[in-house]
């Protein structure tokens, strides 16, 4: 990679991380590229350069976020953290994205996800289900997930969330809740 084309990475990573935390503080609406442009310290003709419109620098900053997010996720999956710690963990990530996101921001994040964006689908269906199941290979191999209990059924209930997850009156009503539904997800009712 030449010296310009390595700026021109570095000014696009800084832009979808300035808009990334804008976005994340005050929502998507109340954030104009002029913002986002101080911020990453470019100009607003730079924004528009790389992106075209601010609806697609919305789209690109969504992949930004998930793929920052995934990576942090194939971390805490790859690490030596026995089984629980790895679910608490996830259960306290969730949670955290959830208290930092601004409501706008999370409302367009389920938005897109509800119009089938093809960029969560596929990461979905290719990254992480595959570990979602080898998640749950491996605590069933350990003792901690009954394995009567087959990884379709598991599937299709978290097949049933998600679909729920994607109807606008229901995305309204989960964040508030995100950490009960996810520890309801992995612990369920019952009390140990």
């Amino acid at each position: 990679m030449d010296g310009f084309e390595r700026r021109r990475k570095v000014k696009e990573s800084n832009i979808l991380q300035g808009a990334l935390d804008l976005f994340m503080q005050f929502g998507v609406q109340k954030v104009s590229i002029a913002e986002i442009a101080k911020k990453a310290n470019v100009s607003q003709v730079t924004i528009y350069n790389y992106f075209e419109s601010k609806h697609n620098l919305t789209q690109e900053v969504l992949i930004y976020y998930l793929d920052t997010v995934w990576i942090e996720t194939e971390q805490l999956l790859d690490s030596d953290m026995d089984f629980p710690d790895k679910i608490k963990q996830l259960i306290f990530n969730k949670k955290e994205a959830a208290n930092q996101m601004n409501k706008d921001f999370y409302t367009y994040f389920i938005k897109e996800y509800a119009s089938g964006i093809t960029y969560i689908e596929e990461l979905y269906t290719k990254k992480m289900l595959p570990r979602l199941i080898k998640l749950l290979n491996e605590g069933k191999e350990k003792g901690y997930i009954d394995s009567a209990i087959s990884n379709e059924a598991i599937l299709v209930y978290i097949q049933m969330l998600k679909e729920s997850m994607q109807q606008e009156t229901m995305s309204q009503q989960i964040l508030p809740f995100a950490d009960d539904i996810t520890k309801l997800i992995f612990y369920g009712l019952i009390q140990s």
